[in-house]
């Protein structure tokens, strides 16, 4: 594998990590997610006018991504907490989509992605990063145990007709 870059993505790389993102995305839960909902979420999440889109341009939301060759290979952003969990201190933040290429996982892109989302929520001094993860997802559910997670709570993740288990997890820093 050649050298991994990590840097800051702009907006000029949104079409790259929109696409990457919903290669990683259909991936991991296609079969979770029955296609029709699966496209519905894809486009609404990574499309032109997507979600993703609109947190490249969003200064309250931090990205951290691995770019190989000039290519995205992983990404994570860190963000004001959204989470329902009333337990939260003030303040706290949220690591949204920690996503890595299938080609790369196991290479620790994961790894050093959530050290970045760590370290930046440790020099916000906020006490708490929250995440949510599926609950039947069992690789990222053990990746974020040994970061030091626990789960405190869960929600339900709605796609189209279908409702998902979506445990939030919690690290105290």
């Amino acid at each position: 594998m050649s050298d991994l870059d990590y840097r800051t993505p702009t907006e000029a790389d949104g079409a790259a990590l929109s696409t990457m993102a919903r290669t990683s995305f259909a991936a991991t839960f296609a079969t979770k997610i029955a296609p029709p909902e699966m496209s519905v979420y894809l486009d609404t999440a990574y499309g032109p006018t997507g979600h993703m889109q609109r947190d490249l341009g969003n200064p309250a939301i931090l990205w951290r991504a691995a770019f190989q060759d000039g290519v995205p290979v992983g990404y994570v952003k860190v963000m004001p907490m959204s989470l329902p969990y009333d337990a939260a201190v003030p303040g706290a933040l949220e690591v949204r989509q920690l996503y890595v290429d299938e080609d790369v996982k196991g290479a620790g892109v994961a790894a050093a992605l959530m050290a970045w989302a760590i370290d930046t929520a440790r020099m916000h001094d906020v006490g708490e990063l929250y995440l949510a993860v599926f609950d039947d997802n069992e690789r990222a559910v053990r990746f974020y145990a040994r970061h030091g997670f626990a789960k405190v709570g869960r929600f339900d993740f709605v796609t189209g007709d279908q409702v998902h288990d979506d445990g939030i997890w919690r690290l105290a820093l």
